[in-house]
C-alpha cells in the first residue's frame, strides 16, 4: 500500500469483459507504483470482477461495487469523493492509455504546478485497437500554457477533449461540484469547461491515449434521444458562455450543436433538415467558418466513425 498516490484512476466498469483487461494492461505497463486505480462497478453480471481481481498483484486497487443503476456519472463522482489522490484522472473501461503517458504528465505538472488541467491529444481505436485516427486538440503545438479565456472559447465550441486524456487536481474537482449527474450526454464536457474556467490549462501536444469507437459504446447509446440530446448540448453552451462572449462565439458554439444533434439523429435513423443546418452554416460568415472548422475537429470526428463503420462491414 502507498500512503497517499499522486494520482487516482477513477474507472467505471459495467460488463466490461470485452476491454477492461486492455485497460487496466495499459495502467499497468506505465509500472508508476505511486498511483491507485479506483474501480466502480455498476453491478456487472460477466466476468468483470474476476478481471480486476487479476490485475491486484499490479495494481493498487481500490474496488467499489454497487447495484445496477445505470448512471456512469454518479458512480464516478462516487468514486472521486473515495479516492484519495492528489491528482485524478478518468479512464473507461473501453479505452487506452499509450506508453509513457504518465512519465510526460508528471513532468508537464512538474513545470507548470499552477495549472488547472493537463491535456494531451488521443487517438481514436476501432474493436481491435486498430488505429482509426489522431484525436486532437484544436490548440497550439507551442503553447504549453492556455488561459482559462482562451480555452473556454475553444471548448464551448466542441467538447475536443477525449475521456482519457485530461488529469485535474482532486480537490478543484470537487469544489466545482464534480459532474453534473442529471447530463447524461454532456456531463464531461460540462466538468471540462468547469475546470477550464478555474485556470490555466497545460497542453502536451501528443497522443498519450486512445479512445475506442464501437457500437456499444456509451456515446453512440446516450445520443438515442435526439431531443434530449439537444437540450443538453445547449444548456451546456448556455451556461458557460461568459458575459462577454463575442457574437460569433456565441452563434458558432450553438451550430456546432445543431451539427452534432444532426449528426446523431442520422446515425439513429431520425430525418434532418440539411437545408436548413447549411443556411446557419452560411449566415456565420468567413470568421465563423474558420472558428467552426478549427475548433469542433469535425472532419477527425466523422472520419474515425466512417472508418470504424467500414471495417465493421467488411
Amino acid at each position: 500500500m502507498i500512503k497517499q498516490p499522486w494520482l487516482s484512476v477513477i474507472i467505471p466498469t459495467y460488463n466490461g469483459s470485452k476491454y477492461l483487461a486492455a485497460a487496466l494492461d495499459s495502467i499497468a505497463v506505465q509500472q508508476d507504483q505511486e498511483l491507485e486505480c479506483v474501480v466502480i462497478d455498476d453491478g456487472s453480471t460477466d466476468n468483470t470482477l474476476a478481471i480486476v481481481e487479476e490485475f491486484r498483484d499490479q495494481l493498487n486497487i481500490k474496488l467499489i461495487t454497487k447495484a445496477r443503476h445505470g448512471n456512469w456519472v454518479a458512480n464516478t463522482n462516487h468514486a472521486l469523493l473515495e479516492a484519495s489522490g492528489i491528482y485524478a484522472c478518468f479512464l473507461h473501461q473501453d479505452d487506452l492509455w499509450l506508453e509513457g503517458r504518465l512519465e510526460k504528465l508528471k513532468k508537464a505538472i512538474a513545470a507548470y504546478p499552477q495549472a488547472a488541467l493537463y491535456l494531451h491529444d488521443s487517438v481514436f481505436i476501432d474493436e481491435q485497437s486498430k488505429p482509426l485516427g489522431l484525436w486532437r486538440c484544436p490548440l497550439s503545438a507551442n503553447q504549453k500554457i492556455i488561459s482559462a479565456e482562451g480555452m473556454m472559447e475553444k471548448l464551448l465550441v466542441q467538447n475536443f477533449i477525449a475521456i482519457p486524456a485530461p488529469v485535474f487536481k482532486r480537490e478543484v474537482a470537487l469544489d466545482v461540484g464534480g459532474l453534473n449527474n442529471e447530463l447524461w450526454y454532456t456531463a464531461d464536457w460540462d466538468f471540462w469547461l468547469k475546470l477550464a474556467a478555474v485556470g490555466d490549462t497545460c497542453y502536451i501536444a501528443k497522443p498519450l491515449a486512445a479512445f475506442r469507437v464501437h457500437g456499444d459504446s456509451q456515446t453512440i447509446r446516450r445520443s438515442s434521444s435526439v431531443a434530449e440530446f439537444r437540450q443538453q448540448m445547449r444548456l451546456v453552451v448556455e451556461r458557460h458562455l461568459p458575459p462577454k462572449s463575442t457574437k460569433e462565439v456565441t452563434k458558432v458554439a450553438l451550430f456546432s450543436t445543431e451539427v452534432n444533434t444532426t449528426l446523431a439523429a442520422m446515425v439513429h435513423g431520425e430525418s434532418t433538415n440539411l437545408f436548413k443546418l447549411a443556411t446557419n452554416f452560411m449566415l456565420l460568415g468567413p470568421m465563423g467558418w474558420r472558428r467552426y472548422w478549427q475548433d469542433s475537429r469535425i472532419q477527425e470526428r466523422i472520419s474515425a466513425r466512417l472508418k470504424a463503420k467500414l471495417q465493421t462491414q467488411a
